[in-house]
């Protein structure tokens, strides 16, 4: 075995940069927040076959003298640490190993300038060898261009993706960059185009921050997203979360953000899992943006390499804060459902305007599309369209037949009196007038129509009438006739342990039972024959991550929403117009009504204005 010995400069950086440098994203990760550092407040990027030829990052922040560049490129060399404190971290780059490490892998130039300076300085890096700083005519600000990425550890290309999956990967990381810091200005662009761009947003920082979402996420979430804003203990959450029915199949639309830096951790997802868990079902994801504003030295944000994960000092704090703050919007908004429904309603409608073969498509509870096509092979459906489009209008018996039978193939059709009384702004899901196929409540409201599912509607207010009665009365308790000893770890045990109060409050008594195990004497009523020994691992497991049990009372909630939809209204059962109203204005009082237990909506409103287009009055 040989003996031990430094490794080169070279070697060191190199290695450096295979944890730092991943693909050409996380160099323009780097340098992009460097620039945000420097107080730029315009940023440009261009790239070139993905970052592999070129990657360049241009700004106006404060730029560096000439002592400034070659200390730059040496390792742990930075500005960001005034008192070499890492738990007081307020800049999003730290470190001081990006530049050298991409020095040591790429031909790496930087051209700075100061404001208060004459001239601009140049360096250069050709995989790890410097050049002395040489003066430059650059303006104030620093362009850094990296070039040949990679070239001197070849071995890396081998394991890069497409062009177009690389640039793909930094426009997903410079939109996150963007969202966090709208005072800034960004853009993007590759060879041929400008793939983003976003101007520095003005006025107070909620304003500026709802108008860069906007434009990153697309006008369409700002108006289906509601404003968060919670704080607790000196934390504070802000940021935007999605209505339930504006979801998304995976969770790739959610974003979190840590003092300005974006992360992705179990924590936050969980959260958002748990704060959701009512509204949508298990394929389903919410659509959110937030922002964690928390003391610099309760985060540790030095866990990770590229500085993705953090880790917080008080993450059940954290984690409360998050799901309730998330609920409390989302209770806030009442009945309120996604703006998006209407709008795949009505593109359904038009679809079935088309002249060759009608047809009108509508989601279906599993989430696919479903259409009805008309019986074009129908002798007598010909005959009705050929009568209906002739000058006299008129209708023989059997094409008069052959229509109805169209329309409404069960016939059951029923109207309320033409006395009701009329719609008004205190009503928001307006008058009913009829039901349809005895699933369907028709309601006029002051400027349109309204849409309800009766089934669906109904199991989402018995659903929140259990939980408020389980939130004042309690949850009901069943002794087993033979007490459960489970075994466990002893850590495991003792973390349950600590929480007999907690979960005896949600039904569950329990205690220790010699070291390693726990004895559970009564269960919750509502599971009825349960997996304890399953139940008390997952409980476990819990308390090990998120320091707080939350499997027990979702399984109480499961069980609840299950009881909800089958002690609900059911779809066919006729309404008279009282029963009718009065669910309307139940559901006009009851948190979370504009969507069902499984995140599907329950009413679909349509506009006047919508309705009047969709038949050319428009």
């Amino acid at each position: 075995m040989s003996t031990l010995r430094r490794l080169p400069e070279t070697t060191v950086n190199r290695i450096a940069a295979g944890e730092v440098i991943e693909r050409p994203a996380s160099a323009v990760k780097e340098l992009v927040e460097n620039s945000l550092d420097a107080g730029a407040g315009r940023i440009e990027i261009v790239l070139r076959e993905g970052g592999r030829s070129l990657i360049s990052v241009d700004d106006d922040g404060h730029g560096m003298s000439a002592d400034d560049l070659s200390l730059a490129i040496e390792r742990h060399a930075t500005s960001k640490l005034p008192d070499d404190d890492l738990m007081d971290i307020r800049h999003l780059g730290f470190r001081g190993e990006a530049l050298p490490s991409i020095g040591a892998v790429a031909r790496l130039r930087i051209d700075s300038r100061r404001q208060d300076a004459d001239t601009g300085w140049a360096i250069q890096v050709d995989g790890g060898r410097l050049s002395a700083p040489e003066p430059s005519s650059r303006a104030r600000g620093t362009r850094v261009e990296v070039r040949d990425l990679f070239f001197a550890t070849p071995a890396r290309l081998k394991f890069l993706k497409t062009d177009r999956a690389e640039f793909g990967a930094t426009l997903d990381m410079i939109k996150r960059l963007a969202m966090a810091h709208p005072e800034v200005g960004f853009t993007l662009k590759d060879d041929q185009r400008t793939a983003f761009q976003a101007g520095a947003e003005q006025g107070e920082l909620l304003d500026a921050r709802a108008a860069r979402l906007a434009r990153v996420m697309g006008r369409e979430f700002v108006e289906n997203a509601l404003p968060v804003e919670a704080d607790r203990d000196g934390i504070r959450l802000t940021g935007l979360a999605g209505v339930p029915t504006y979801n998304r199949g995976n969770a790739t639309q959610q974003y979190m953000f840590v003092n300005g830096r974006p992360v992705r951790d179990k924590l936050f997802t969980g959260a958002v899992r748990g704060a959701y868990q009512d509204f949508l079902s298990g394929g389903r994801h919410a659509v959110l943006v937030l922002f964690l504003e928390v003391d610099p030295a309760f985060v540790d944000v030095n866990v990770h390499p590229a500085k993705a994960e953090v880790r917080l000092r008080e993450p059940g704090v954290v984690r409360g804060l998050i799901v309730g703050g998330l609920r409390s919007v989302l209770a806030a908004a009442g009945h309120r459902a996604s703006t998006t429904v209407a709008g795949q309603a009505l593109g359904a409608f038009r679809a079935g305007t088309q002249p060759e073969t009608p047809r009108f498509s509508m989601p279906l509870r599993g989430g696919g599309g479903g259409s009805y096509m008309p019986r074009q092979d129908s002798a007598a459906a010909r005959e009705a369209f050929a009568a209906w489009q002739s000058p006299e209008g008129g209708l023989s018996g059997v094409a008069e037949s052959a229509v109805r039978e169209f329309i409404d193939p069960s016939g059951r059709v029923e109207t309320q009196a033409a006395d009701a009384p009329a719609p008004s702004a205190d009503f928001p899901l307006g008058v009913a007038r009829g039901q349809v196929h005895g699933t369907y409540i028709v309601a006029q409201t002051m400027d349109g129509i309204v849409l309800v599912d009766q089934h669906a509607a109904h199991e989402r207010l018995v659903y929140e009438r259990m939980k408020r009665q389980l939130d004042e009365n309690g949850v009901a308790r069943q002794g087993l006739l033979l007490p459960e000893v489970v075994e466990m770890e002893e850590t495991d045990a003792d973390r349950i342990a600590a929480r007999a109060d907690e979960l005896a409050s949600l039904g569950l008594i329990l205690e220790r039972f010699g070291p390693g195990a726990i004895v559970v004497r009564e269960t919750p009523a509502l599971l009825g024959q349960c997996d304890i020994r399953g139940l008390l691992n997952d409980l476990a497991d819990e308390l090990a991550e998120f320091d707080q049990a939350t499997g027990l009372k979702d399984r109480l909630q499961d069980v609840c929403s299950t009881m909800a939809c089958h002690g609900s209204v059911r779809a066919g059962r006729r309404l008279n117009a009282e029963e009718m109203n009065a669910l309307l204005r139940e559901m006009e009082r009851t948190p979370h009504s504009g969507q069902c237990n499984h995140g599907r909506p329950t009413y679909v409103e349509l506009h006047l204005n919508d309705i009047e287009r969709l038949f050319g009055r428009r």
